[in-house]
């Protein structure tokens, strides 16, 4: 069983928008949370919600266990 590391999580959701060349106010808008949320996740500030996990997930096509660091 992995640890959980609460940096892993803002560490892959800034990967995925720095690949996809999505600025963290568009990724806001597109998910309908605050510019802020991201910017708290992105620096390991706080961690997403179960709902904004499943939106993040959804709008990258990848898992909530790869975001959360759960798997490669």
């Amino acid at each position: 069983m992995r640890n959980y590391d609460t940096q892993l999580v803002g560490w892959r959701i800034k990967e995925l928008r720095n690949e996809r060349a999505i600025g963290q106010n568009k990724l806001a808008a597109d998910l309908q949370i605050s510019n802020a949320s991201i910017s708290y996740w992105e620096n390991g500030n706080q961690e997403p919600s179960a709902s904004a996990l499943f939106k993040l997930a959804q709008y990258f096509g990848v898992s909530a266990e790869y975001l959360l660091g759960l798997e490669d």
